[in-house]
């Protein structure tokens, strides 16, 4: 899975270059980070009433849009998969509640 993930971060960080009636991705990076942020909250809602819904293809669906879009949000904040992966890694084996509690406390 993590293959995928890879392809997919370079494949948008190519894209981002291109010309915005191009690409999606430059598109969005035209727009600018706000836009990003809120097609990554509207692909979240859509994930949720598939959920709701219990649909499992469009929750399917919905899920691989909402990770599209939060990886281009990364990249344009020079994030990477990996460093999400490496924060997931630091929390394994924590209790959820004590993450949770230790980040409040911040």
């Amino acid at each position: 899975m993590n293959d995928i993930l890879k392809s997919l971060e370079r494949t948008i960080l190519e894209r981002r270059e291109a010309e915005p009636d191009k690409s999606y991705v430059a598109s969005l990076r035209a727009k600018g980070r706000a836009k990003m942020a809120e097609k990554l909250g509207e692909e979240a809602i859509e994930t949720v009433i598939a959920a709701v819904q219990d649909d499992r293809a469009a929750m399917t669906g919905e899920a691989a849009d909402l990770l599209f879009h939060l990886m281009v949000l990364l990249g344009d904040m020079d994030l990477s998969i990996d460093d999400v992966t490496a924060e997931l890694a630091r929390r394994e084996g924590l209790s959820g509640l004590d993450e949770k509690a230790a980040r409040g406390a911040d």
